[in-house]
C-alpha cells in the first residue's frame, strides 16, 4: 500500500486543519459566486491569510500554485461536479468525477484529493454514482500515493426549493461510517445539529480525522462558537468556504479560525480578532 502520509503532512499542522473550500464555481451556481469573481484576487488574499489549505477544482488551481511564496497553503483539489444546490433541482441528477483525476493532482502537486458521497431523499440513484467516484479515485490514489478526503453530505427538501444539509446525527453517522468503510483518509463532514452530539461522529471515523464543514453563512459569533464546540469535540479541523469568501474581512476571519485551531485561542478572544 502507497503511504498516503506523506501528503498529510503538508495538510495538517501538529494535527489541525483549516482547509478554505474555494471551488464553488464548479457547481454552475451564480449565487455561489459571491466573494470569488475576481479568483486571482481571493486566492491571493488567502495565501497572505496563511491558512493550511485552500481547496480548488482543477481550472483555478493554478492560482495557487503559480503563487511565488515558498510556503503556501496546501492544494486540496475537488475532483467531482453534480448539480444539488440549485434551488430548482433538475429531474436528471449528476456527480460526474474528473477523468485520471488523481493523475492531475498529482500534477498540480496536490496534497489530497476530495470527493463527494451524496444522499439525497428519494434519489439513490446519485448515491451510486457517488460510491462508483469513490471506489475509483481510491483506486487510483493508493496507485499514487495521494490521500483520499471523502465528503458524505445527507440532504434534505428545503421549504424554498431545492436541497439543504441535514444535521441529524442518525443519518450523518452511517454515511460517515459508509465513507470509512470505502477508503477514507479525512472525512469532511457536516455539524450535527446539536453540536455536543459530534463525538459520536469522531468516533465513528476512529482513527481517520474529521474535518468539520462551515456551509452557507452565519454570524461571526455563531461560527466561532459552532468551531470551539466542535473543536472540543474532537473534529481536527474545519473546511469553510462561504463564511470567508463572503466575508467583508477575508483575511480577519482566516486568522482569528487559525488562532482557534492552533494557539487553542477562545471564540470570544478570535471574534476580538475579526474586529480589530
Amino acid at each position: 500500500m502507497s503511504d498516503v502520509s506523506i501528503r498529510l503532512k503538508r495538510l495538517f499542522n501538529n494535527g489541525r486543519c483549516f482547509d478554505i473550500a474555494v471551488d464553488h464555481g464548479f457547481f454552475g451556481e451564480g449565487t455561489f459566486l459571491a466573494g470569488i469573481e475576481d479568483m486571482g484576487a481571493a486566492v491571493n488574499t488567502l495565501i497572505d491569510a496563511a491558512p493550511d489549505a485552500i481547496q480548488l477544482t482543477l481550472g483555478q488551481a493554478k492560482h495557487l500554485q503559480n503563487n511565488p511564496k515558498p510556503n503556501k497553503p496546501a492544494l486540496v483539489l475537488r475532483t467531482d461536479v453534480a448539480n444539488v444546490y440549485g434551488k430548482v433541482i433538475p429531474d436528471h441528477l449528476f456527480s460526474i468525477l474528473l477523468e485520471d483525476a488523481v493523475l492531475q493532482a498529482v500534477r498540480l502537486d496536490a496534497a489530497i484529493v476530495v470527493v463527494n458521497l451524496l444522499d439525497l431523499p428519494g434519489r439513490p440513484e446519485l448515491r451510486d454514482s457517488c460510491i462508483r467516484n469513490i471506489m475509483t479515485l481510491k483506486a487510483q490514489c493508493e496507485h499514487y500515493g495521494m490521500p483520499l478526503m471523502v465528503e458524505p453530505l445527507v440532504m434534505k427538501d428545503a421549504t424554498t426549493g431545492g436541497y439543504t444539509s441535514d444535521g441529524e446525527l442518525e443519518k450523518v453517522v452511517p454515511l460517515v461510517r459508509q465513507a470509512i468503510e470505502l477508503g477514507a483518509d479525512v472525512i469532511k463532514a457536516d455539524p450535527t445539529d446539536i453540536a455536543a452530539d459530534y463525538h459520536h461522529v469522531i468516533q465513528t471515523a476512529g482513527s481517520v480525522p474529521v474535518l468539520v464543514r462551515g456551509g452557507g453563512r452565519v454570524s461571526d459569533e455563531d461560527l466561532l462558537n459552532r468551531t470551539a464546540e466542535v473543536l472540543k469535540q474532537g473534529a481536527a479541523g474545519i473546511v469553510y468556504g462561504r463564511n470567508i469568501i463572503a466575508h467583508p474581512k477575508p483575511a480577519k476571519m482566516t486568522q482569528a479560525l487559525m488562532a482557534m485551531l492552533h494557539k487553542g485561542t477562545s471564540a470570544q478572544d478570535a471574534l476580538k480578532i475579526v474586529s480589530a
